[in-house]
């Protein structure tokens, strides 16, 4: 499971082989067998040999910003696998099967989001339904054109980037059709959110970079080497290229919460220029995050758990660099 740690003034410390959790006067032992990650979201304090132990047992300690993103993280220093894998990553941006990688990825995920607006539809009206079918149609046209575009990731990123906005986009426009009208939205924004949808989708997205990142680690793959996305300062490029391929489970979960009512207003706090996640808010909903990807799923004719499917995935593509 995911300890997840959002009571400001908390303390975790090392009792023997297990941590030990303060919260509000209350103490709760936690083997280290029932965590695979820490995620910290307030001011708490760490011992030292709670942070020892965690290392030792390969346990991730993440710390997260207001809005959900990454802030840091305490993580050992050794590498997931061989180098190898890092030195194809670094290969294939001047072959065409970084290309090919990277057209698999978007075709993944416009099926993702046509598929999901699909199911969405078919719960509503004649009017909706057709409205979102006509969007799932038009994000599977970038499969064809995808199929359609070649050459070097270089001389297409442009492209390529321009059809995943695009894709995007639909996708975003027909989930604020659906929305129930109490949270109707227009369109993304960030940093911060400008209504309840986005601040969820923000924070929910900044959880899921956190497992995609960690999942590349340990599949050995390097998270700042990227293929579509291009280099920068302390840039998760590769993160960037292939968190893409699990973007749909945030949304999937926020429109679920939103339809069933589950969301409350309180769980918002306004701040300059627009809305955040509270602690209330943030304890939610990362309840409901964990809950989400650790119901098990099939992926690939294995039966395993949604967060399991994004560590497989990485292994499968470190994998197949080296084999090939």
């Amino acid at each position: 499971m995911q300890l997840v740690i959002n009571t400001y003034g908390s303390y975790l410390h090392k009792d023997k082989n297990c941590f030990e959790l303060k919260v509000e006067g209350e103490k709760k032992k936690i083997s280290t067998k029932k965590v695979d990650s820490i995620l910290i979201a307030t001011g708490v304090s760490l011992s030292s040999d709670a942070i020892e132990l965690a290392l030792s047992n390969n346990i991730e300690i993440q710390f997260l910003d207001d809005y959900g993103q990454p802030a840091g993280k305490i993580w050992h220093p050794k590498l997931g696998s061989t180098t190898a894998i890092r030195r194809r990553q670094l290969e294939i941006l001047k072959t065409e099967e970084g290309t090919t990688l990277v057209k698999k990825w978007m075709s993944i995920k416009a099926e993702n989001y046509a598929k999901h607006l699909e199911e969405l539809g078919r719960r509503r009206n004649e009017e909706k339904e057709q409205f979102v079918r006509d969007l799932a149609q038009e994000i599977r046209a970038f499969k064809v054109k995808l199929k359609n575009i070649h050459g070097l990731i270089k001389n297409i990123r442009n492209k390529l980037m321009s059809y995943e906005g695009n894709i995007g986009r639909k996708y975003i426009e027909g989930l604020s059709f659906l929305v129930p009208s109490r949270y109707e939205f227009e369109g993304r924004s960030q940093r911060p959110a400008q209504d309840e949808f986005n601040c969820l989708l923000n924070y929910g997205y900044g959880v899921l970079y956190s497992k995609v990142e960690k999942a590349c680690i340990l599949a050995g793959l390097d998270p700042y080497i990227g293929i579509l996305h291009t280099d920068g300062y302390n840039k998760r490029s590769f993160v960037f290229d292939v968190i893409e391929l699990y973007r749909h489970h945030i949304s999937k979960l926020v429109m679920k919460l939103l339809a069933r009512k589950r969301i409350n207003i309180s769980y918002f706090d306004e701040i300059s220029g627009g809305l955040t996640l509270n602690e209330k808010g943030k304890e939610f909903f990362i309840k409901k995050l964990n809950k989400y990807f650790d119901k098990k799923v099939e992926h690939k004719g294995q039966n395993m758990k949604r967060e399991n499917t994004i560590q497989a995935d990485m292994h499968s593509i470190a994998n197949n660099l080296i084999d090939e």
